[in-house]
C-alpha cells in the first residue's frame, strides 16, 4: 500500500519538476520526493502489508 503512494508522489514530484511548476516552499518537488521516499521506507520495514497478521512460516 506504501509503495503505491510512493510511486504516485514520485510521480508527482516528477510532473512538478519536469513542468517547472512554481510552487510555494511547501510543495515544491524536493518535499513531495521526500514524502515519497517516506512512504517506501514504510513499505521496506513492513508497514501497511496485505499480509497482516498472516504467517509467513511454512512447513
Amino acid at each position: 500500500m506504501f509503495a503505491i503512494a510512493a510511486a504516485v508522489l514520485f510521480f508527482l514530484a516528477f510532473l512538478i519538476n519536469a513542468a517547472t511548476i512554481s510552487t510555494n516552499d511547501v510543495f515544491s518537488s524536493v518535499n513531495v520526493m521526500l514524502l515519497g521516499l517516506t512512504a517506501l521506507a514504510l513499505h521496506v520495514a513492513g508497514a501497511g502489508g496485505w499480509a497482516r497478521g498472516r504467517s509467513t512460516r511454512r512447513r
